[in-house]
């Protein structure tokens, strides 16, 4: 394991202040997206092999005024709608999945942050600001090793300590994606109340007292940067602490818990329907372009890999019409947007584990695309809400 301590920040920013962003409208995204994904497609195999962040992917779309779609206009920002939030996260998916996810996480936070009233107004400016000027992302650090994922129940071990100076943070923080590239955290803690309250308390990355352990390795999804973050007596302002309320009570009573889940299930969605969706390229290419001499002629001309091809096509036209569901204005009951998302992700395994087995030892290696791909596919179902959450919820409902 390497240890990092934050210092300079070069390596880190890719100078994205420097980077004047542009204010897109939904119209400039059909002839933007294309060639979006085709440049991070170029590298989305050394990120792969390295598991570097991909800052340079960042600073593109910084670049492009990607970083700030979801800023509310009263904010200065373009504030696309979800369905357009979800076109763009699909498009980056399909050339690098990594980081598309951090693209969902700024997209995801912007929009709740506009609703949330325990957001102080200054702060939530600043937020807002820093993102179009200098592309900077925020992203919530959440599990720990010895609790797991939150949802399932139980306090975080991250404590906040009161001061009279402010709040003092400590703890240990699994799983943090982007965490070399992220500038404002919410870190998920407790305070150390009597009564403990519970909630997100806002740090900024370049605070000190914040050490990264560079300890991710994981199967797929291997550029997201998912290091372990160690918080030693981090300061943070009084009003840095958002939302907190005891256990059990929403933080943010004015925030819709199912506007919440619908967007978040939309961008994931579209994240590993991305991943698909180049998976199924790639394999269309190859039947193409692959002649072996005993057949003389493509693999494309193989009536049984045309049928293969178009299963394929079905599979993702239903995950078309689940993300359009997803990401529209129709309404949705409780769940229902767990279902979908889901639903999406197993697409996206079938459709990648099929194409992997369909192109046998040309598949395999560390070079094919197609392993890549099914590797990063897998690591859908390991997102907020899993599977086993949502049907229980759902047959629970159900049955009682």
């Amino acid at each position: 394991m390497i240890i990092y301590k934050p210092g300079l920040r070069e390596e880190r920013t890719m100078s994205l202040s420097a980077i004047a962003a542009p204010v897109v409208d939904a119209l400039e995204l059909d002839r933007l997206l294309p060639r979006i994904t085709r440049e991070l497609a170029k590298t989305a195999a050394h990120y792969d092999r390295t598991g570097e962040l991909p800052h340079a992917n960042l600073a593109l779309l910084h670049q492009h005024g990607l970083l700030g779609l979801a800023v509310p206009a009263e904010f200065g920002g373009p504030g696309l709608p979800l369905a357009a939030l979800r076109q763009v996260v699909g498009a980056v998916a399909k050339g690098e999945p990594s980081t598309a996810l951090l693209v969902a996480m700024q997209y995801l936070h912007h929009r709740i942050l506009l609703g949330n009233s325990a957001w102080p107004q200054a702060l939530r400016e600043r937020i807002y600001k820093d993102a179009l000027e200098n592309g900077a992302l925020i992203n919530s650090f959440r599990a720990e090793a010895e609790a797991g994922s939150p949802f399932r129940g139980g306090l975080p071990a991250t404590t906040a300590r009161r001061t009279a100076q402010g709040w003092r943070l400590s703890g240990t923080k699994i799983c943090a994606s982007g965490i070399n590239g992220v500038t404002w955290l919410l870190v998920w803690a407790k305070s150390d109340d009597p009564a403990p309250l519970v909630g997100a308390w806002l740090v900024h990355r370049d605070s000190p007292g914040i050490r990264i352990v560079e300890a991710w390795d994981y199967l797929g999804m291997r550029a997201t940067g998912s290091h372990t973050i160690v918080f030693e007596d981090v300061p943070a302002p009084l009003e840095y602490a958002i939302g907190i309320s005891p256990p059990g009570q929403p933080s943010a009573p004015d925030v819709d818990p199912l506007a919440f889940q619908r967007a978040n299930s939309a961008l994931l969605a579209a994240l590993y329907d991305g991943v698909a969706q180049a998976s199924r390229d790639a394999f269309v290419d190859w039947l193409k372009t692959t002649a072996p001499t005993n057949l003389g002629a493509p693999l494309a001309t193989l009536p049984t890999l045309r049928q293969e091809v178009g299963r394929l096509d079905g599979i993702l036209l239903q995950s078309r019409f689940l993300l359009d569901a997803l990401a529209s204005e129709s309404p949705l009951r409780e769940n229902e947007a767990g279902q979908l998302q889901a639903a999406v992700t197993e697409y996206a395994v079938t459709v990648t584990g099929r194409i992997l087995e369909l192109t046998g030892n040309h598949g395999l290696p560390h070079s094919s695309p197609f392993q890549r791909h099914y590797r990063d596919a897998l690591c859908g179902r390991v997102h907020t809400p899993q599977r086993d959450l949502v049907w229980n919820a759902v047959g629970k409902a159900v049955l009682d």
